[in-house]
């Protein structure tokens, strides 16, 4: 008699397990954890009276650890950052060091090792005219301003390098072409 239980149990459970299918369960608790419903940031939506304004930042807001620089992409705006930017950093042997370093990284294949324009992508004439910096007056706010927007064939470097990253560039530039000019 036992044993006739077990192989009838045995039987209905391998019956019932064959009827389920791993590929589409029977029930499925909270579907939208499962199938999520993608919102794009700029879609219409039924949600708001005009559409979209949850989605949008609300006015005047900037992202976190995001600081404004208030000059413009303009040959003005250089020439203003030239004349009027000012370095928060002290001068310093650490930040002069730092800089050297990123300058190496990121300025040192076109401008050259002393900032005299003989980088390697210069010598190898991949990049032709890259001046010297004995050539051109420059300052530290008018450095400042090309690593962050780029001047000529120079790209911006506010993508690689932050805001102190820039000014210590900056200081180093200073002391290469006080070196120059000698």
């Amino acid at each position: 008699m036992r044993k006739a239980i077990f192989i009838l149990s045995s039987i209905g459970l391998l019956a019932l397990q064959s009827c389920f299918d791993p590929a589409k369960p029977n029930y499925q608790y909270f579907p939208n954890m499962y199938e999520p419903v993608g919102y794009e940031t700029y879609q219409d939506t039924d949600a708001f009276a005009n559409g979209i304004e949850a989605q949008l930042p609300v006015e005047g807001t900037i992202s976190r650890g995001w600081v404004p620089y208030e000059y413009a992409d303009s040959n003005e705006g250089y020439e203003a950052a030239k004349a009027n930017l000012i370095s928060p950093i002290p001068q310093s042997d650490a930040h002069l060091a730092n800089g050297k370093e990123l300058y190496g990284i990121y300025c040192a294949v076109c401008h050259g090792k002393k900032g005299d324009g003989q980088g390697i992508l210069m010598t190898r004439e991949k990049f032709l005219g890259v001046p010297s910096y004995a050539d051109r007056e420059i300052t530290p706010g008018s450095i400042y301003h090309v690593l962050m927007y780029g001047r000529n064939a120079m790209g911006s470097h506010a993508g690689q390098v932050n805001a102190i990253e820039r000014w210590q560039i900056a200081q180093h530039v200073m002391q290469l072409r006080s070196e120059l000019v000698k």
